[in-house]
C-alpha cells in the first residue's frame, strides 16, 4: 500500500530534485518583492546586470551586516578594556611555535642579566678604600675594643664573634689549617681570649705611641711656623727688594669692580596718565595765579608777617623739624665782614624784613667778635660802625612800604598764569596784541593746558573753536604790512598740537578757509575773465595745511583740495608784476614740498617754470619749447625779469627771496627790483634743480625737460647773468643730461617677418557610438576614473546616510526599551503601594469593628 502510494505520487518539480541533490533547496522569489529594470531600448551584444532585483533581500542583508558591525561598535563605544598580546612574535606568522618560545626564552635570560649586573662597575677591578679592599671591609673582620676611639666603634671581627658567640667548628678549621705541632691539638676558648686580649692591648698601644708622635710633629711644625713668621715680618723695605711691581688692573677687572659697586636701581613711581598730568599742570596754574595776585593786590604781606605762635616754658620742642640750611656764611674781605646770602628769586615784603633782621643781627655779632679778639678786630668793627653811622637811615616803615608797591607793580607786569577760553577772534587777539613772541606762545600753551578736554566736558568745544581763532590770528599776521612772519612760524607749533588732539575739526576749519579764497577767485574770474594771486594770508594758509596734515596720502579732505587750489593757482593767475613772480614762485615752493614724498608728476609746475625762465630771457623764438597760458610769447610783461642795467647784475648777490616783496604796498627802487628780478630767477634755476632731482626716474623724463633745457640752452646759460646763476644754469643743464633713459623708442621692424611654421593637420579617428569624440586614451581614463569617483562617492554618501538611519532606529529601539522597562516598574511600585494601603485599611477596619 506504501509502494502504491510512492508509486502513484506526482512527480517532484526539477527545482526540489536539483534540490534534493545539492543539499538545499533555492526558495522561489516572491513575484512582490522582485523588482524589474526596465531599459530605454535594447542593445544587441550588451551584457545586461541587475536586470531584476530583489530590494527586500538586500536590504536584510545589509541590516544583518550593519547588526554585526555597526552595532556591535556602537555598543563597545564606551569600552576601552581591550585584550593586547605583546609576547614577541605573536602575530608574526612566518615564525614557529619552537622559535617563539627560544626566543622568548632568550629576552627572559637577558632582562635577569641586566637588571642583575645594573651597577656592576667592574668585576676585573678589585676597589680599595685607604689602601683595604672593599670585600675586606664589608666582611667586618676588624676587632673592636671598648677603650679604642669612638671611630671605630660598632664593629665586631669574625675572631671575636667565634670567641664569645660560639662559631661552631670555624675554630678547628683553623687549627687544623695552621702547620706545626699545635696543628694537632685544638686551643681552647680561655686560649683564644687571652689571646685576643693581649691582640687588643698592643693595639691600644700602637695607636697611643701614634698619637703621641702626631702631637709632636704638630708642635715641632707650629714652632717653625713661628719662627719662619718672624723672618717674614723682618723684610726689607719693598724699595730695595728687585721683586716685580703689582701688575695693574685691566680695563675688564676695573669694569668688574665698577659693577661690583655701581647703585643698583631704585624703583620708581608709575607713569601717570595723560588726565592726571593735565590735572596737575592746572592746579599748578591756579596755584601760580592765586600767588600771583596776592602779590598784586599786597594781601600776601599780613599772611608772611604773621607773630610765631606762642610756645610754651615746658614745651620741650620735640616737633622742631629743620627745613633747610639758614646759616650764612662769615667772610672778610678788605678788612670788612661780609656775609654770603642767597639769592631769592620770589621778591616778598616778609623776606626783605627777615634779611634786615638778619643783616643787624650779623652787625651786632660782628662787633662783639671784633671786641673780644685782637685790636685789628677792633678797629674794622669801629671803621664799619663810623660809615654806618654816616650812612642815611630810612625808617623800617617806609623801606618796607616801598618794597611792598614794587612787588605788587612786578606783579601786576606779571603775565597771568590762568586764561579763560576766547570765545571769538577778537577776544584771542586781545590776548596775543602787545606781547612778545614768547608770551603768547606761554598764552596759547596756559590756555591748552587750563583746559584740556580731560577737565572737563565742554573744553574739547572750546579748544576746537581756539584752533579757528588762531588760524584767523595767523591771517592777520599774514595780511599786515609787513608781515609779521617770525610770530606765524612759531605759532604753527600749538596749531599742530591742537591739529594732533582734534583732527576733525581742524580739517574742517583748514577747507572752511580753502573753499573761501577758492570761491572768491572763481568770481573773480567769471567777473574779468582772469584772477590775480591771493594775499599773503592764504598762501601762508597753503603752507600750514602741508605741514599739519600728511601729504602723501593718495586722497585727502584737506590736502587735495590744497593741490587743486595751488594748481588753479599756477594756471588762472597770470605773472603781471614782481609780487606776482614772487606769489607764483612761493606757490611752487609749496608745491614741491607737497609732492616731495608721493613724488606726483605736477604739468602746472613745470609750465609755470618755463613761463618764469622765458619772462627773463629776451623774447627771441626758439625751437624746442612753446609757452601755455596764463603766459604769452608777446606781450606788455613778457620781459618782466629781464635785467638790463650791468651795474645792478654786477652788485648782485644771492640771497633767500623774501616775502616781504610779495606785498605791492611799499615801491622799490629801479636797483632793488633789479636785484629781486635776479633772485627770482635764482630760485626759478633751484626749482628747476629740485624737479630734476624728483622726476628722474619717470620714464619719460627727458621729454617732460625738453623744454626747460631748450630754453636754459639757448638763452640763460651764456647771457648776460651774473656769474652764480650762469653756474645755476649748467648745472641744471648737467642734472638733466645725468640722467638716464628709461625707455626705448617704438621702431619699425626693418628685418623681413619670420613666416609662422606649418604643421602637419591632426587626424582624429572615427570612435565608436557612445564615447566623447576628440579626447585621447589618457582623457578617457581620466575621464572614466572622475566618473567611478563620482560614483563610489555617491554610494558612500549613501550609505553613511543608511548607517546613520540604523544607528537613530537602534537609539530609538534602546529609549523605547528603557521607557518600557520605566513603566512597567512603575506600575509593579503602585500595585505594590496599592496592596499595602488595601492591607491597611482592612486592618484598620477589623480593629475598628473591635
Amino acid at each position: 500500500m506504501g509502494k502504491a502510494r510512492a508509486t502513484g505520487a506526482r512527480p517532484k518539480a526539477p527545482g526540489a530534485r536539483a534540490g534534493a541533490r545539492g543539499g538545499r533547496a533555492r526558495p522561489n522569489p516572491n513575484p512582490f518583492e522582485v523588482k524589474v529594470n526596465r531599459q530605454k531600448f535594447q542593445v544587441l551584444g550588451r551584457k545586461t546586470r541587475h536586470d531584476v532585483g530583489q530590494p527586500g533581500v538586500s536590504r536584510a542583508r545589509a541590516i544583518q551586516k550593519r547588526t554585526q558591525t555597526l552595532l556591535k561598535e556602537y555598543k563597545e563605544r564606551d569600552k576601552a578594556n581591550v585584550f593586547v598580546d605583546k609576547r614577541f612574535g605573536e602575530y608574526d606568522s612566518s615564525l614557529s611555535a619552537e622559535e617563539k618560545m627560544m626566543r622568548r626564552f632568550a629576552l627572559e635570560q637577558q632582562r635577569h642579566h641586566e637588571k642583575r649586573n645594573i651597577y656592576n662597575l667592574n668585576e676585573d677591578e678589585e676597589l680599595t678604600h685607604y689602601g683595604q679592599s672593599l670585600a675586606d671591609i664589608e666582611k667586618l673582620n676588624d676587632i673592636v675594643d671598648s677603650d679604642s676611639d669612638p671611630e671605630e666603634r660598632g664593629t665586631l671581627s669574625a675572631e671575636l664573634t667565634a670567641a664569645h658567640f660560639g662559631g661552631g667548628e670555624q675554630p678547628h678549621k683553623r687549627a687544623s689549617q695552621q702547620p706545626g705541632p699545635e696543628a694537632e691539638r685544638p686551643r681552647s676558648r680561655k686560649e683564644l681570649i687571652e689571646e685576643l686580649i693581649a691582640k687588643s692591648k698592643q693595639e691600644k698601644r700602637e695607636r697611643q705611641a701614634q698619637r703621641e708622635d702626631a702631637l709632636e710633629l704638630t708642635e715641632k711644625l707650629d714652632r717653625d711656623w713661628r719662627e719662619i713668621q718672624g723672618l717674614l715680618a723682618r723684610r726689607p723695605p719693598q724699595a730695595r727688594s728687585t721683586a716685580q711691581e703689582k701688575p695693574q688692573p685691566d680695563a675688564y677687572d676695573r669694569a668688574v669692580r665698577e659693577l661690583g659697586f655701581e647703585m643698583k636701581a631704585q624703583p620708581s613711581e608709575r607713569m601717570k596718565t595723560e588726565e592726571e598730568l593735565a590735572k596737575e599742570e592746572q592746579e599748578r596754574l591756579q596755584r601760580l595765579e592765586a600767588e600771583r595776585v596776592q602779590r598784586m593786590l599786597g594781601t600776601g604781606e599780613d599772611q608772611d608777617s604773621k607773630a610765631p605762635a606762642h610756645v610754651s616754658a615746658d614745651d620741650l620742642n620735640d616737633g622742631f623739624v629743620l627745613d633747610k640750611d639758614d646759616r650764612r656764611l662769615l667772610s672778610y674781605q678788605d678788612g670788612k665782614m661780609n656775609v654770603q646770602e642767597e639769592q631769592n628769586g620770589e621778591a616778598s615784603d616778609s623776606g626783605n624784613s627777615e634779611e634786615e633782621k638778619e643783616e643787624e643781627e650779623g652787625e651786632e655779632e660782628a662787633e662783639d667778635s671784633g671786641s673780644s679778639d685782637s685790636h685789628s678786630d677792633l678797629e674794622c668793627g669801629e671803621e664799619s660802625e663810623e660809615e654806618s653811622e654816616q650812612a642815611p637811615r630810612q625808617p623800617p616803615r617806609r623801606r618796607e612800604a616801598g618794597r611792598g608797591q614794587e612787588a605788587r607793580a612786578a606783579a601786576r607786569t606779571e603775565l597771568p598764569y590762568t586764561f579763560a577760553a576766547p570765545e571769538s577772534s577778537e577776544d584771542l587777539r586781545a590776548l596775543l596784541t602787545g606781547r612778545s613772541v614768547e608770551e603768547q606762545l606761554l598764552v596759547v600753551e596756559r590756555i591748552q593746558k587750563c583746559h584740556h578736554p580731560s577737565l572737563a566736558a565742554g573744553n574739547k568745544a572750546k579748544l576746537e573753536k581756539l584752533f579757528g581763532f588762531l588760524l584767523e590770528y595767523v591771517g592777520e599776521l599774514a595780511a599786515e604790512d609787513p608781515p609779521d612772519l617770525g610770530v606765524i612760524d612759531r605759532l604753527v607749533v600749538p596749531l599742530y598740537n591742537l591739529c594732533q588732539m582734534f583732527p576733525d575739526a581742524a580739517s574742517e576749519s583748514m577747507r572752511f578757509v580753502l573753499r573761501d579764497a577758492m570761491h572768491e577767485m572763481e568770481g573773480t574770474i567769471e567777473a574779468k575773465g582772469r584772477a590775480a594771486f591771493p594775499g599773503l594770508d592764504v598762501l601762508i594758509y597753503l603752507k600750514i595745511a602741508g605741514l599739519l596734515f600728511p601729504t602723501s596720502d593718495l586722497w585727502h579732505p584737506v590736502v587735495t583740495p590744497a593741490l587743486v587750489c595751488l594748481s588753479q593757482l599756477l594756471t588762472k593767475c597770470p605773472v603781471l608784476s614782481l609780487p606776482d613772480a614772487v606769489k607764483g614762485l612761493f606757490v611752487c615752493c609749496v608745491f614741491l614740498d607737497y609732492v616731495s614724498l608721493s613724488q606726483r608728476f605736477i604739468p602746472e609746475l613745470v609750465n609755470f617754470l618755463l613761463g618764469v625762465l622765458y619772462m627773463a630771457a629776451p623774447n627771441q623764438p626758439g625751437p624746442g619749447y612753446t609757452l601755455v597760458p596764463p603766459f604769452r610769447p608777446r606781450g606788455k610783461h613778457s620781459e618782466l625779469l629781464v635785467v638790463s642795467d650791468e651795474g645792478d647784475v654786477a652788485t648782485w648777490q644771492r640771497g633767500s627771496l623774501s616775502l616781504h616783496w610779495a606785498s605791492a604796498r611799499h615801491t622799490q627802487t629801479e636797483t632793488e627790483a633789479n636785484h629781486t628780478r635776479l633772485s627770482c630767477l635764482a630760485v626759478c634755476l633751484a626749482l628747476v634743480r629740485r624737479c630734476v632731482h624728483l622726476y628722474g626716474a619717470l620714464p619719460a623724463f627727458h621729454d617732460l625737460m625738453r623744454p626747460l633745457r631748450a630754453l636754459l640752452a639757448q638763452h640763460l646759460a651764456g647771457g648776460r647773468h651774473p656769474h652764480e646763476l650762469q653756474e645755476l644754469c649748467r648745472s641744471a643743464l648737467a642734472d638733466m643730461e645725468a640722467q638716464e633713459r628709461r625707455y626705448q623708442p617704438l621702431v619699425c621692424e626693418r628685418s623681413k617677418p619670420v613666416p609662422l611654421k606649418l604643421f602637419t593637420p591632426r587626424l582624429v579617428k572615427v570612435l565608436e557610438f557612445g564615447k566623447k569624440q576628440g579626447s585621447t586614451k589618457e582623457e578617457q581614463e581620466r575621464k572614466r576614473l572622475i566618473h567611478k569617483h563620482r560614483r563610489e562617492f555617491k554610494g558612500a554618501v549613501r550609505e553613511i546616510r543608511k548607517d546613520n538611519q540604523f544607528l537613530a532606529r537602534m537609539q530609538l529601539s534602546e529609549i523605547m526599551e528603557r521607557d518600557a522597562e520605566r513603566k512597567r516598574r512603575v506600575k509593579q511600585l503602585f500595585n505594590s503601594l496599592a496592596e499595602q494601603e488595601g492591607e491597611w485599611k482592612a486592618l484598620k477596619r477589623k480593629k475598628f469593628k473591635k
